[in-house]
């Protein structure tokens, strides 16, 4: 019998995770239906008698029914859990593999300091894959000189470091993390006396290139401009030698912004360098990458076209996307920094069509933001232009993906080139087009790529999420609170956005994909509603238990049973994807108080501003986080201390929930031990007892701590004033 050619992929069901969440959701889902019919027959009750207050336990019920809701559309995440073996030394020799365009963004040098943003370029340049394929996009938004002297100085470093690094094979090909790691010194080549010669060179000009770009960078944030021309330039040497020929292209991208029109965040930055890459390099396929991402394994591009190639996935594959990870974690992970919670759901997607993408780390088809249905080759030309643009040099290039590109390996440039180049890169071009709408990344939320994943899916697209053993991009992750609470608002904001739009998952999603696709993205989009059942499980309870109303039934009561099980199966279950994911047990406690800090902060002011801005109230705004380190948070994020230098609105939400939860778990256990009644207030007790310790660094940062991370005084004066007021006011609502 022939044998075919062997496999570039493999997959196979994690069935053990997939049994184990199975029978969860069943025994789960039970609880839940029991709960319901206690609260249902309960509540027909009270209405007949009147004997307890009806607001209260409306509100308790809202909050569980919320709850259950936002439980059932995660569970499609849990259904069919994958795990994907690449086979990249299995692909076609180096002529056959496809060109591929690298898009990097970046914005501000005072943020994003110029030596981690060119560490990723130099590692995306390195990559193991033929260097004439290779083209490398920086779009640099702030229009920044600093940025643009810092690629030239790359470009310098990067004829002596690229070549060193094919040269000796090297596994780690960004060099910032090459020479902190042990491989530059214990590395396989370390025996050869040449090597290690050329490597101290190497380290030597590395040195002398980070000095240059400290240097440079001494007056970056008044760089940075938001008025400016378009600046495309390709980055080469005025001579060309053998280095030279080994190079990738390099490009410097600064598109035009001007106030009067809008410029649509990420998603319009990476619409221009569509456009402008398709105009130089033109590659069917293109890899998106945060400025803080390196590539730290050389492979990624190898093992993406390990599903490129497969005959039966590759015409209705879309993007191939890795997971983000972080080399500046601590042992303490007290933010959720490695943001496991996400990518223990896209490891779930991958077992229907595919994960969203995560914001960067994927490759991307080049056809697929086009739209196959728009280039058709009997489309008209008005049609076309209508689409994409004026440009008919765009248009041309959109038919020939699969021809040379426009620009020699010489990097030179025509006048007419540059002049169609940087009309594609002006801020009017998207105007009277289907850019950002039809075309491209979508641009009306500040998630762009929640919102263009569930578009792509919705029209037949798959995708495939690939975690090998050795992590393919490595970032930084924010090491401050308020980086983390400003993020978070961020993108609850614009998965709101998309929620109150018109592609609401849960009613334009059933109509294109699946059901539980559809419900999988409803699930992230509505997840800033957890706010709303937070807040009621955090404040109802515990107003009742200070005035002696019970909301739960009493442990003899045999549906007490029923909520303690749904109470302890959330819980170990959650500890369950914890550890099954190889994260420690305290992550446990890190995750539940991220979450908390969430709903209790981010969400309140997500949800209010994606609904004003639906009534054209508010505009959208992009905080950027910071990825220059504070040397004092970064201490404390390395101990595990919670650093709460964060503005008064994000963190007196928080202090005042603890507040009223310690007031009523003390005065409530002091009423129960007078009146005896303690069988029928238990739950009600354990509520704020569970939240007082779980949050218990909130307590430590009011009252214990005196460092300058410490909670202040103006914010705990603050939160007493809030949480005095919500317990006199909670108190007319236990009269109704």
């Amino acid at each position: 019998m022939e044998i075919g050619p062997l496999p570039l992929h493999e997959w196979k069901v994690r069935k053990r995770e997939m049994i184990i969440n199975r029978i969860h959701i069943l025994l789960h889902g039970i609880a839940l239906l029991a709960l319901f019919y206690y609260r249902a027959t309960t509540l027909s009750r009270i209405i007949k008698t009147r004997q307890t207050p009806i607001i209260p336990y409306l509100l308790i019920f809202i909050s569980e029914l919320m709850l259950s809701f936002l439980w059932v559309l995660h569970r499609p995440s849990k259904w069919r859990p994958l795990k994907r073996t690449t086979y990249p030394q299995r692909l076609p020799q180096h002529q056959k593999l496809p060109r591929i365009d690298v898009f990097i963004c970046t914005v501000d040098p005072s943020k994003e300091p110029s030596v981690e943003v060119m560490n990723t370029v130099l590692s995306a340049m390195a990559l193991d894959y033929p260097p004439d394929k290779i083209a490398v996009y920086l779009s640099d938004d702030g229009g920044s000189y600093v940025t643009f002297q810092a690629m030239q100085e790359a470009w310098k470093f990067a004829r002596l470091w690229i070549p060193f690094s094919r040269k000796y094979d090297l596994n780690l090909r960004c060099p910032e993390a090459y020479f902190k790691s042990a491989e530059s010194v214990y590395g396989k080549n370390t025996v050869r006396s040449d090597f290690l010669d050329e490597q101290n060179e190497i380290k030597k000009k590395y040195d002398e290139f980070k000095g240059k770009l400290e240097k440079n960078s001494v007056n970056a944030s008044s760089s940075v401009s938001r008025d400016h021309p378009p600046k495309i330039e390709v980055i080469n040497s005025s001579t060309v030698d053998s280095n030279t020929e080994e190079m990738p292209l390099l490009v410097y991208v600064a598109r035009e912004k001007r106030p009067s029109h809008p410029h649509h965040f990420k998603a319009g930055a990476l619409n221009v360098l569509i456009r402008v890459s398709a105009l130089i390099s033109n590659a069917p396929y293109f890899l998106v990458l945060d400025c803080d991402h390196y590539c730290n394994d050389p492979t990624s591009a190898r093992q993406a076209m390990c599903f490129y190639f497969d005959p039966k996935i590759s015409a209705k594959l879309a993007w191939v996307q890795f997971p983000q990870s972080f080399h500046n974690m601590s042992e303490h992970d007290i933010y959720d920094g490695r943001l496991h919670y996400y990518e223990r759901i896209l490891i779930g997607l991958d077992g229907l069509r595919g994960p969203n993408m995560a914001g960067c780390n994927y490759y991307m088809k080049r056809e697929v933001v086009y739209g196959p249905e728009n280039i058709q080759i009997d489309v008209d030309l008005n049609k076309l232009e209508k689409f994409f643009g004026l440009s008919n040099e765009f248009i041309k290039s959109i038919y020939n993906i699969i021809n040379k590109p426009n620009l020699l390996r010489d990097g030179k440039v025509s006048d007419e080139l540059q002049e169609e180049i940087e009309f594609v890169a002006s801020s009017t071009y998207d105007n009277q087009t289907e850019w950002g709408k039809e075309v491209g990344y979508r641009c009306f939320t500040v998630v762009e790529d929640g919102m263009t994943s569930f578009i792509f899916h919705c029209k037949g697209w798959i995708s495939v999420w690939v975690d090998p053993a050795r992590r393919c991009f490595m970032g930084s992750c924010t090491t401050s609170l308020n980086d983390v609470l400003v993020q978070q608002t961020r993108w609850s904001f614009g998965l709101m956005q998309i929620a109150l739009s018109k592609f609401s998952p849960l009613i334009y999603g059933p109509l294109k994909m699946s059901l539980l696709q559809s419900m999988s993205y409803g699930a992230q989009t509505l997840d800033p509603l957890y706010v709303f059942p937070f807040y009621g499980l955090s404040l109802v309870p515990q107003i009742c238990l200070l005035s002696g109303i019970p909301l739960y039934p009493k442990v003899s009561d045999p549906f007490f049973v029923v909520f303690v099980f749904i109470f302890l199966s959330a819980q170990l279950k959650f500890l369950h994807d914890i550890v099954s994911y190889g994260d420690p047990i305290r992550t446990w406690l890190y995750e539940q108080r991220v979450w908390m800090m969430k709903s209790g902060s981010c969400y309140i002011y997500a949800t209010l501003n994606a609904f004003l801005d639906k009534i054209g109230l508010n505009e959208a705004n992009f905080s950027l986080t910071n990825k220059d380190i504070d040397d004092e948070q970064a201490k404390r994020h390395q101990k595990g201390i919670y650093d709460f230098q964060v503005p008064a609105q994000l963190l007196a939400p928080l202090c005042s929930l603890y507040i009223v939860n310690v007031a009523a778990f003390f005065i409530g256990i002091a009423r129960i031990l007078c009146s005896q009644n303690w069988s029928e207030m238990f739950i009600q007790t354990f509520i704020p007892l569970f939240g007082i310790i779980v949050n218990y660094h909130l307590l430590e940062g009011m009252v214990f701590r005196q460092d300058k991370g410490r909670i202040s005084s103006y914010v705990s004066l603050q939160s007493i004033a809030i949480s005095t007021v919500i317990l006199a006011c909670g108190s007319l609502i236990c009269t109704y």
